[in-house]
């Protein structure tokens, strides 16, 4: 069986890849199930309906996904194509301590079956511009990346796994931080997510990004097994066409050679175990 469980479509402010252009697609490719997780986040992007003009980065608006308008669509497809592919309703969360309570009044309007929780912005302030790293050290950026993880993991409920939890790493010009030096508060965070019933996601968006480790690494997927974990998705993180069920095959094998037994799935935000 293959799940995409990191989809985008057009309802995230970095694609354009129509919604029901990607369900044909899936189909086509054999894949079984996907989850929609379109993109919201707080703090950089303002809602559709936010009662004032939105702003545009070059010539796509930021903004988050348009709620009503989405959950619409996702109903529609699954009625057209029900029959030839499972269709989830999620979203990816970019979430900062600061945004907490506005993500809460979202997940209540909704009836969510998965929701990722990405760190994509501290102090909102983005990664990939490098705002984020601008004027710290390697050593405090890391840490101050995984004290936000640890301080939204410890106080939010409202999720299903953690999205691409190394990300800082895709973007750290100065190379790779020491795993060891990292890990006490990585491991907290494990700690944390297995506790609340919570998961990991593997997200094979590493292939396309040249990288030369997993994402999450190696390490932190070792770490999260010893740990006991045991809920984990696998997701492209798609934006175009050529990015949708990639190396999802490939993903499966090497989480069992890792020890894990299961991915899930989700239904109503509660894990579906299937042997990999």
């Amino acid at each position: 069986m293959l799940a995409d469980y990191h989809v985008h479509s057009e309802f995230s402010d970095d694609s354009v890849y129509p919604m029901e252009q990607v369900v044909k697609d899936a189909i086509a490719m054999g894949l079984y199930e996907i989850c929609f997780t379109d993109h919201v986040d707080y703090g950089i992007k303002d809602d559709w309906d936010c009662g004032h003009p939105i702003k545009y980065r070059g010539k796509e608006p930021l903004a988050n996904v348009d709620y009503p308008l989405y959950d619409a669509k996702i109903k529609e497809l699954q009625y057209l194509y029900g029959e030839e592919i499972t269709i989830k309703m999620g979203m990816e969360f970019g979430m900062q301590t600061h945004t907490i309570e506005q993500y809460k009044a979202l997940f209540r309007k909704y009836s969510f079956d998965f929701i990722i929780l990405s760190v994509h912005q501290v102090e909102d302030q983005e990664f990939w511009t490098q705002d984020f790293q601008q004027g710290r050290s390697q050593k405090e950026y890391n840490e101050r990346y995984y004290e936000e993880m640890l301080d939204l993991v410890r106080t939010c409920e409202d999720y299903s796994v953690l999205g691409h939890m190394d990300l800082i790493t895709r973007y750290d010009k100065k190379g790779i931080y020491p795993f060891g030096k990292r890990k006490p508060l990585i491991e907290e965070i494990l700690k944390t997510v297995i506790e609340h019933g919570k998961g990991i996601e593997f997200n094979t968006s590493y292939h396309r990004y040249g990288l030369k480790d997993t994402t999450p690494s190696m390490d932190i997927l070792k770490l999260y097994r010893r740990l006991g974990g045991e809920i984990i998705t696998m997701g492209s993180d798609s934006h175009k066409p050529e990015h949708l069920g990639a190396y999802i095959e490939e993903g499966k094998q090497l989480l069992k050679s890792l020890g894990f037994r299961f991915f899930c799935t989700y239904e109503k935000m509660s894990p579906i175990y299937h042997e990999l």
